[in-house]
């Protein structure tokens, strides 16, 4: 039986088939009745799912993260394809096919992978370009890098995502490098590197992408400046001199500032040219990226507008035949 991908269902049709429980959670209507919102997903995109009069017990079974098998049928709810379920129940992992519930990245792994360390090894600053070899030469760290994703649902949420985001900046940087000589070059890329390189810590990629104890209680900024700590220990005892003071300030400054403001959890605002270029640079990736994949996973095939995304507060214009271009 053919494969009920999210992105080919339409308004009206009969849905049996297995999803990703990417959320799940209880609510009561007016009359105080448990309903069923779920978030599914696969590697197409992501649809919710209702269930109306429900128990706590009926569905203790079903969790996020995990595997289910849902029927229901395809209705248009606000604008939105929804399924409205009759039938949620776990199945195990063991029985499916990995590849159609995972995104993948735009770019392939292995490529991000030598270009990532191409553009390091080319840093001109010796002392950074060092520091830049002890990360590299790092197995462990580079095969969870590779493994990563950059976010848990927004941009570049799935394997690979990450060194996907990571090279994407350092492109972009030596594209503009030209255009604001002010701007330390060496300093940038070695920042864009290291921003959200705790990320490979603060997640767990498994099923579903969840926050770590440690990325709940620390966050990837704080994870990735203990990570630079020790590589700056290991590059100033295999160098025998100590590591630049001014640089490691710099770095550091980049990373704690790099989401821009305070609201956003920076717990500093960029106060140096870097620290500003790397804060737009990845705003520009991550913003320009989440868009183009709202616009792709959105099953509303028909409509040259997503429904209205609480989360950016705003619809997304597709425009006519988007989805054959993205």
């Amino acid at each position: 039986m053919t494969r009920q991908f999210i992105e080919d269902l339409k308004h009206g049709d009969s849905v049996e088939e297995v999803y990703l429980l990417s959320d799940k959670q209880l609510r009561a209507n007016r009359n105080a009745d448990l309903y069923l919102l779920t978030a599914l997903s696969d590697r197409t995109g992501t649809i919710s799912g209702l269930m109306w009069n429900v128990t706590e017990e009926s569905v203790a079974d079903v969790d996020s993260g995990t595997f289910v098998r849902v029927k229901g049928k395809v209705q248009i709810y606000q604008g939105a394809l929804q399924i409205i379920l009759t039938l949620i129940k776990p199945v195990p992992s063991s029985e499916l096919d990995a590849s159609d519930f995972e995104l993948q990245p735009d770019q392939n792994v292995e490529r991000l992978m030598i270009r990532l360390r191409e553009i390091l090894l080319s840093i001109e600053e010796p002392r950074l370009r060092g520091l830049m070899k002890c990360f590299l030469v790092d197995e462990e760290l580079m095969r969870e890098l590779c493994q990563a994703a950059a976010g848990v649902k927004a941009h570049h949420a799935y394997r690979g995502g990450l060194i996907e985001h990571i090279v994407n900046m350092l492109e972009t940087a030596l594209r503009i490098e030209d255009l604001y000589s002010e701007i330390d070059i060496n300093l940038l890329l070695s920042g864009i590197f290291l921003h959200d390189l705790g990320k490979v810590r603060e997640m767990s990629f498994e099923n579903n992408f969840v926050y770590t104890d440690e990325g709940q209680l620390l966050g990837h900024m704080v994870i990735v400046i203990e990570m630079l700590n020790q590589k700056i220990v290991q590059l100033s005892e295999l160098t025998g001199e100590p590591f630049p003071a001014e640089t490691e300030l710099r770095l550091k400054h980049m990373i704690v500032s790099h989401h821009g403001s305070y609201e956003f959890g920076s717990s500093k605002l960029p106060m140096t040219p870097e620290a500003i270029a790397l804060h737009h640079l990845d705003n520009l990736d991550a913003k320009v990226h989440e868009f183009s994949r709202m616009i792709h996973a959105d099953p509303n095939a028909d409509s040259h507008w997503t429904p209205y995304i609480s989360r950016i507060e705003r619809k997304l214009f597709k425009g006519v035949g988007t989805r054959d271009s993205v």
